[in-house]
């Protein structure tokens, strides 16, 4: 159980599963195993970016005290330059390497892009931006980058959006938004990207949602909601995504959840409603969910709630005693009231009721 309940929790970062920029994180991975293994194209020189050399191009890796190099390999497909704080790069930066697949520019100072940044690189399909200064992205940035897959946008300062400022990406795959200092959100944020698979908008300050935020995707497997402070989770926010299989909303302020907001959801794997305020549910709110055989087949957390254990959560008794062997950290699922029943595990109060 703790096993499982280790895979669940998505509050510690280092124990969630997310699929935003696995494949350049493992992209690395793999680049510097090749460093390890293979002598050749290696440079020991704590001044100078490691390189490697294969049949596909060439990979650099450039961190601190390396020095950042003037011009590039010419069949340049891997680029990171992290660590160094840099605040600004020239517009020409990216001059030279059409064949670049991965950029990475995490942790530094970076506050803004020129239009003109990624002209160069239209074949650019993972851009990784973790942990800058960005607050907007300049209109036209992304006008000849139809085959960008990953954007990571992590830890930087963006306050708002604008739907404009992603225009030109046509192959989204992942997007990364969390971390920020995001209030609130466009209307027809996602309208143009229907191929993406992984929304993450954690650890924001939305309080809500636009009703058409999921128009667009047509096979949206992941969405991270969590650490915001959404209070509602409204009837047809979740309807455009029948495919979904991850919903995080857990450390948010849900004190009301519709009837509906879950209904067609045929192929949720794993839900996360912990750490809310939530004490009761409306009835029929669990009808779609538990029933197919892989339905939430990776466990659900409604713990740390302030369940209030009386006739009005009749519908959740049944539901959970029907599929308790998918339910987390029932230790930590207890009722605040009614003062008879407080500290009670929700679930015991379940199967005795």
């Amino acid at each position: 159980t703790e096993k499982r309940e280790a895979t669940m929790s998505s509050r510690n970062p280092e124990r969630k599963q997310r699929l935003v920029g696995q494949d350049s994180h493992l992209s690395r991975i793999f680049l510097l195993l090749l460093f390890v293994v293979s002598a050749q194209g290696v440079t020991p020189n704590p001044e100078a970016c490691l390189v490697s050399s294969s049949v596909n191009g060439s990979s650099i890796s450039c961190q601190p005290p390396a020095q950042i190099p003037h011009s590039l390999p010419a069949d340049t497909i891997f680029l990171a330059v992290e660590f160094f704080n840099l605040t600004q790069l020239p517009a020409d930066f990216l001059q030279g390497v059409p064949n670049l697949q991965e950029l990475h520019l995490s942790s530094n100072r970076l506050e803004d892009l020129s239009p003109k940044f990624l002209l160069p690189v239209p074949q650019l399909k993972v851009l990784d931006l973790t942990r800058n200064s960005l607050t907007r992205l300049p209109p036209g940035l992304f006008r000849i980058s139809a085959a960008l897959c990953t954007l990571v946008l992590k830890g930087n300062q963006l306050k708002f959006l604008e739907a404009s400022w992603l225009h030109g990406l046509k192959a989204l795959r992942h997007l990364d938004l969390s971390e920020n200092n995001l209030h609130s959100l466009p209307p027809g944020l996602l309208e143009n990207f229907p191929d993406l698979l992984t929304l993450d908008l954690s650890n924001n300050y939305l309080q809500t949602l636009p009703p058409d935020l999921l128009r667009g995707p047509l096979n949206l497997e992941r969405l991270h909601l969590e650490g915001n402070r959404l209070r509602v989770l409204g009837e047809g926010l979740l309807a455009p995504q029948p495919k979904l299989r991850y919903l995080f909303l857990n450390d948010n302020r849900l004190a009301s959840v519709a009837a509906g907001a879950f209904r067609g959801l045929q192929k949720l794997d794993m839900l996360d409603l912990s750490n809310n305020l939530l004490t009761t549910v409306p009835t029929g709110l669990w009808t779609s969910l538990g029933k197919a055989a892989r339905n939430l087949k990776d466990g659900f957390d409604i713990s740390s709630n302030p369940w209030i254990c009386d006739q009005n959560l009749a519908d959740l008794y049944r539901w959970l005693v029907a599929n308790k062997d998918k339910m987390f950290f029932r230790n930590h699922t207890r009722c605040s009231g009614p003062e008879a029943l407080k500290g009670q595990r929700l679930l015991a109060v379940a199967e005795s009721h």
